[in-house]
């Protein structure tokens, strides 16, 4: 065996311990603006009449705060699914209506082409047409409605805004933690918005939902390996939506066991190569990661219907 047979193998065993097995410990991602957010939505829900809970069209149901009920209370509120445009319509609709069956009233919303904007507030003013029936019996006049908008970090809530406002009202990113305190914007006459920044849970213990948070960018890149996650999109796109990755990187006869020759073919169609020939590992890993976000794997959902999860 010559020596670069045995760099070979090192490479490839170091490969698959890096990539193979997911962690099964929790994730503690808790930085201190999050549980000031929290406690300023607490000290600031009376003066809201709704809840716009924004949730990732991709991942409806891992992409949901997971103790929500405590911060809003008992305020009516409306789940906004936003990026409808980049999810697989057949298995986000049913995550739809297993919501609506809980109750909840759902709006899809398309903030690339302008779609579903204006359904936000015709189901706020049929939630709220009470508090509005109340004001007219005291010979008040109808004020604007206040809404409180929440969601996880980097799930769209400030191009939401904008498109509610139709001028850019609010920085908008591709990282978590862009928005940094609670601040009022007017929408219109007729709507008021409190925004919060992206908040999570002090400890995400559900291993998928850390996974599908880490695979569209709801947490920092730092807090998972990238290799991982990388392998998490492959495996899940193997299982659910193999002709996607097939168009995107050819057959790349992926095995779960053994990662190798799955990143081998992507590095060498995506010229993924350093000195030598070699493949740029962790090049390969953030462009999988890359084209799931950005759509180029096509319209895909990762979460299921809540009875098809448990």
């Amino acid at each position: 065996m010559d020596m670069y047979q045995k760099r070979e193998m090192r490479k490839n065993k170091k490969m698959n311990e890096d990539t193979k097995s997911l962690p099964s410990t929790s994730i503690n991602w808790y930085p201190g603006h999050m549980a000031k957010t929290r406690r300023l939505i607490k000290e600031n829900i009376n003066m809201v009449d709704v809840i716009y809970e924004v949730v990732d069209a991709r991942i409806p149901f891992s992409s949901r705060i997971k103790d929500i009920d405590d911060l809003i209370s008992n305020k009516p509120r409306i789940i906004i699914m936003t990026k409808t445009d980049l999810c697989d319509m057949n298995k986000t609709s049913k995550c739809a209506k297993a919501y609506e069956k809980m109750g909840f009233k759902v709006v899809m919303v398309d903030l690339i082409n302008n779609k579903g904007i204006s359904d936000i507030y015709n189901v706020t003013s049929i939630l709220l047409k009470d508090l509005d029936d109340k004001r007219e019996s005291k010979g008040l006049k109808k004020r604007a409605y206040r809404a409180l908008i929440v969601g996880i970090p980097n799930v769209g809530k400030s191009t939401l805004i904008n498109r509610l406002v139709g001028k850019k009202a609010t920085i908008t990113g591709d990282k978590p933690g862009v928005t940094k305190k609670l601040s009022w914007i007017r929408i219109n006459k007729d709507l008021e918005l409190l925004d919060s920044p992206g908040i999570l849970w002090p400890k995400i213990d559900d291993k998928a939902q850390s996974f599908n948070l880490a695979s569209f960018s709801a947490i920092k890149e730092e807090i998972l390996p990238l290799g991982k996650v990388a392998c998490y999109i492959l495996d899940y796109m193997d299982k659910n939506y193999k002709d996607n990755l097939t168009e995107r990187y050819g057959n790349i006869n992926y095995d779960e066991d053994d990662v190798i020759e799955a990143y081998e073919t992507i590095g060498r169609k995506r010229g993924c190569l350093v000195s030598g020939g070699d493949i740029d590992y962790d090049k390969v890993s953030s462009i999988i990661i890359k084209d799931l976000r950005e759509g180029k794997l096509g319209k895909v959902t990762f979460d299921e219907k809540e009875e098809e999860r448990s």
